[in-house]
């Protein structure tokens, strides 16, 4: 492998844990300071959380929408364009004809948004005596997958709920992503449980690197996160993980390592494609 070709098989990633507050403009002054602090530990990828800049829940999500571009979106073309990296902007909740959407954008190095991802699964549970949250009270769903191209390698996105359905990663395997990234904010009924077994599983069936960040805990906040954004690696293995406070983590991708696990365990082509598939309605798609 030339020397260029080892350099390009290795980046940083950096996950930024936000504490968020009800101030937007607080949020964003934050998210683009942390942004900063990123980029100068050299990482080239930054990941923010689920809604971002404003609480969660449904009864804020209209009251913080945003037309997309507006305020946050020009907050984080800036920020990208400032630290040259690529940013994948959490989400925010987005108003577009009448409706209000969990968007998550993403921009180059150069500040040119090159992706809008709308949640797609929207995240409507009732566990009863623990937590009931409804989004399609107030949101409206996605309709596309979303694959975006870095200087490294392509990237997927899917947004908190969206992790749940094992398709839309073996999707994004299948288009060539190495490394899937989940803006989310799960709660302290299913975080505990689910949150770090559910990466680990996309990462092993699809033997992708796969990212997660979530908002810092906030114990007087309606809805209550259960942070520990979490990095896995191909392996399974978890490799950078916050704890419930406000932090950024870091985490070397190595597309190297990634190609040595397919070839160890080539589950791609022992794949039975003579008994099974799961296809995309937009094939076409990107």
């Amino acid at each position: 492998m030339s020397t260029l070709a080892k350099v390009m098989s290795k980046f940083r990633l950096a996950v930024i844990q936000l504490q968020v507050s009800s101030v937007k403009a607080d949020n964003l002054s934050r998210a683009r300071r942390l942004v900063k602090e990123a980029a100068g530990q050299g990482s080239k990828v930054v990941v923010l959380p689920e809604c971002f800049n404003s609480p969660y829940g449904t009864n804020f999500f209209s009251r913080y929408a945003e037309k997309i571009p507006g305020e946050s979106t020009q907050v984080l073309s800036e920020a990208a364009k400032e630290n040259q990296v690529y940013l994948v902007g959490g989400s925010i909740p987005e108003e577009d004809g009448g409706k209000l959407f969990n968007t998550c954008t993403v921009f180059g190095p150069d500040g040119e948004v090159i992706l809008k991802h709308r949640k797609i699964h929207l995240f409507d549970i009732d566990i009863p005596g623990k937590i009931r949250f409804q989004e399609s009270e107030t949101l409206s769903a996605g309709n596309s997958l979303s694959v975006f191209d870095t200087s490294f390698c392509k990237v997927g996105v899917g947004i908190c709920y969206d992790m749940r359905f094992a398709e839309l990663a073996q999707l994004y395997s299948r288009k060539g992503c190495q490394l899937l990234v989940y803006p989310g904010a799960f709660n302290m009924t299913t975080g505990p449980t689910h949150w770090e077994l559910l990466q680990r599983a996309r990462a092993l069936d699809n033997q992708v690197y796969v990212a997660t960040a979530s908002p810092a805990r906030d114990e007087t906040a309606s809805y209550v996160a259960w942070g520990h954004s979490t990095v896995v690696n191909p392996w399974g293995d978890v490799i950078s993980k916050a704890g419930p406070e406000e932090a950024v983590v870091y985490a070397d991708i190595d597309l190297q390592y990634l190609a040595d696990v397919r070839q160890q365990i080539p589950i791609t082509s022992q794949r039975r494609n003579d008994l099974y598939a799961v296809t995309s309605a937009q094939e076409g798609s990107s």
